[in-house]
């Protein structure tokens, strides 16, 4: 079988992310309920997703991002409701986003025997990653990804085709044998399929809404785009695509 080049996403590829924003996110909407009985959940975590958005369009993926976004949602009320933003309540909510950075992460249950697999069939494997180096570094020490992607591993906090193409220029990949792995369309699959590389998209039980999008698929695009239900798939798809 021939190697292929297989560049995976980490989180909610590979490990588990979006059940630990989830959590702080549903505590943090009832902190805030509590705090303004007036709001409904929805109002309050509608609100928390516009500001989240937008500010990872303006500043990407670096971890301080999502508790100044819990900080700037509950001061947002504060301001409608014509409060003072109390500095004690402002540590609280960030407190909450912080806390999904000293999460102890958890790999996928079939993570360590694909990988396994994949390395005993010889394919080059890769790490293409959104975030800030700190962080996704302390999650590749604690799983020990290390001995799979040993140097391979890309962490961008602006993730996206730009980012991905980088990767792809300083590997020197053979575009009809390379494979971009991941769960979001917006960060994972679109950017490979701009660039002319196979994708094979791996939906999250739990999702994101800023991963989120609808594709935009070129007629003439040459690479392969499919969808497996779950990372155990991989290994079983891969060898038998590997040659066509």
């Amino acid at each position: 079988m021939e190697s292929q080049t297989l560049i995976f996403d980490l989180d909610d590829t590979l490990v588990h992310c979006n059940k630990y924003f989830k959590n702080a996110v549903d505590e943090f909407v009832e902190q805030i309920q509590e705090w303004f009985d007036h709001l409904s959940k929805e109002e309050i975590r509608k609100r928390q997703i516009e500001i989240d958005i937008k500010s990872v369009k303006e500043h990407g993926l670096h971890s301080s991002r999502f508790p100044e976004s819990l900080a700037t949602t509950y001061m947002s009320f504060c301001t409608e409701c014509d409060r003072n933003n109390e500095k004690e309540k402002l540590q609280i909510v960030k407190n909450i986003g912080k806390s999904v950075f000293q999460i102890e992460v958890q790999p996928f249950p079939d993570m360590y025997d694909v990988l396994n697999t994949l390395k005993d069939e010889g394919h080059s494997m890769y790490l293409f990653t959104g975030g800030d180096e700190p962080n996704q570094n302390r999650k590749i020490m604690q799983l020990e990804l290390e001995e799979y992607f040993k140097n391979n591993v890309y962490i961008f906090e602006h993730k996206n085709a730009d980012a991905l193409r980088k990767v792809i220029e300083e590997i020197k990949i053979t575009p009809k044998s390379t494979w971009m792995i991941g769960n979001s369309l917006r960060t994972d699959i679109q950017p490979a399929i701009d660039l002319e590389i196979n994708a094979i998209h791996i939906p999250s039980d739990i999702e994101w809404a800023y991963n989120k999008k609808n594709l935009e698929i070129e007629t003439e695009f040459k690479g392969k785009f499919i969808e497996l239900k779950s990372l155990k798939d991989l290994p079983n798809y891969i060898r038998g695509h590997a040659n066509r």
